[in-house]
């Protein structure tokens, strides 16, 4: 299934053929290749490698090292059809979307080269005559990224594009569940390496790991910035090792992403937001939209509405007319289940949410989109399930939609929808929306990479992708420069 697309992607077949760990297609389950699982003692060899390359790469001007990513954004153009076409059968994503994921592969691209001429520091005015103050950004140092099978080109991108203008080494390690992908981005990266000519050896290096890979990257004190994505959980243990050493982190975990539906809102357009935001990458996107909060007046007739868009919802094969590929694994599919029938015990009631194809395809897990009409927001709603579950929520009064979209562990993305110019501006405002990302007619889901990307509370408060997310890649220096033949302390201390 893959082994030509590979061959056009760069990878050699000793890479994906005769390994320890076998990778899965969940389109219908069987085994498309078997990777090696890297020891800790090669990861740590890598850091070497790494640490090395960075000490080089820091010195090379920032628009050369911009250059760099220009040409691997180019050949990730030229190669845009397949990668796109490997991300479908790796993670079980639509064409369309995994066509998208390339793209924001190119747009932080991009981004990236222009940014390689505006690193910006500041110029500060100094108490003290004479002296002139300045405030600059260096590079930092090895810099660890861990991304998740859900997208599983586009977030690696993300940190390494900003990553290598910024001067840094790079070194991923991609989920167990997508290493194809991985090494196809391997194989076109070192492309754009051979047509820049002088980068040093190791600069973005890939490890093909499990747990104890990816521990070796977290307790390393020569990786100054791991950037991890994955759940909650995860982030829990990432978070504190990291700072166990005094490194950074940037985590981008949970979501538990709502929509608040005012009467006055647009339901076709609502309608259509829902649809993609909720079952887009078969619910299975950090953003995806889980929480559907619908004022009392309004509630039949949106469930009506979205209970129709759903049962026109074509799942099956993503590479074909589809809009609803499979779940990644039979754990996945065993998490939604619980999910249900928790929803239910707690007075709920669902909609959707069997498996589906599951003759054609006996070892692929397909679900129907559910939705699950709650009461209240119990323990099941303010829990994320990975998984195509929208829990409808109803409301009388504004501030309540404010305090049920906030009162959730996880503050990732949000959205409403509405006319009302005062609803819209106060969900926007210090006492509206709690999320990293608030949007006003508009879905959850589907973010530019011109914005931050990133939450607050259990989503892990890091940033990623556009605006000023590149300092994260960076040291802050603050200079002072005596230019003068004296010698006058600040606060004006005398010192004699």
């Amino acid at each position: 299934m893959v082994d030509g697309l590979l061959e056009s992607l760069g990878v050699p077949a000793t890479a994906y053929k005769g390994g320890n760990h076998p990778v899965h297609t969940p389109i219908d389950g069987s085994q498309i290749a078997s990777v090696t699982l890297e020891s800790k003692a090669q990861v740590l060899a890598k850091i070497d490698v790494a640490q090395d390359a960075f000490l080089a790469w820091r010195n090379v001007p920032a628009p050369r090292r911009g250059e760099l990513v220009r040409l691997f954004g180019e050949v990730l153009r030229a190669h845009k059809a397949q990668l796109g076409e490997l991300v479908s059968i790796e993670a079980g994503k639509i064409t369309q979307e995994g066509l998208g994921e390339v793209q924001e592969m190119i747009d932080i691209c991009d981004f990236a080269v222009g940014l390689s001429r505006q690193l910006y520091g500041l110029t500060i005015a100094s108490e003290r005559p004479g002296h002139h103050m300045r405030e600059t950004w260096q590079p930092l140092g090895v810099v660890g990224v861990i991304s998740a099978f859900n997208f599983p080109v586009a977030v690696w991108s993300w940190n390494t594009a900003l990553a290598l203008v910024a001067g840094n080494s790079v070194i991923w390690k991609p989920s167990e569940k997508t290493p194809l992908t991985a090494l196809a981005c391997q194989a076109l990266f070192e492309k754009a390496l051979q047509q820049f000519g002088d980068a040093p050896q190791g600069l973005a290096q890939l490890v093909i790991g499990d747990r104890d890979a990816g521990e070796a990257l977290v307790d390393d004190p020569r990786v100054p910035l791991v950037s991890a994505t994955g759940s909650t959980r995860m982030g829990r243990e990432v978070g504190p090792r990291v700072a166990a050493r005094f490194g950074r982190t940037i985590l981008e975990l949970g979501g538990n992403n709502a929509m608040i539906l005012a009467p006055s809102a647009d339901l076709d357009l609502a309608v259509r937001g829902i649809l993609f935001s909720a079952v887009g990458t078969a619910g299975q996107r950090c953003t995806t939209l889980r929480r559907v909060i619908v004022h009392s007046s309004i509630k039949d007739e949106v469930l009506t509405r979205v209970k129709a868009a759903y049962a026109k919802v074509r799942i099956g094969d993503p590479r074909k007319d589809n809009l609803v590929g499979p779940l990644i694994d039979k754990q996945s599919f065993n998490a939604m289940q619980d999910a249900l029938a928790k929803a239910r015990d707690e007075g709920g009631q669902v909609f959707g949410g069997e498996r589906q194809l599951a003759e054609q395809y006996p070892n692929a897990y397909y679900v129907a989109p559910a939705i699950a009409e709650m009461p209240g927001q119990s323990e099941v709603v303010r829990h994320e399930t990975f998984a195509p579950i929208l829990y409808v929520l109803t409301y009388d009064e504004f501030d309540e939609a404010l305090r049920l979209n906030n009162e959730v562990p996880q503050g990732l993305s949000s959205c409403i929808f509405t006319t009302d110019l005062r609803e819209a501006e106060r969900f926007q405002s210090a006492s509206g929306s709690d999320c990293g990302i608030a949007n006003v007619n508009i879905g959850t889901s589907g973010a530019e990479i011109g914005g931050a990307f990133g939450g607050e509370k259990e989503t892990g408060g890091g940033r990623e992708s556009g605006s000023d997310a590149w300092k994260a890649y960076m040291r802050r220096q603050t200079n002072t420069v005596n230019y003068s033949r004296e010698l006058p302390l600040a606060q004006g201390i005398v010192f004699d």
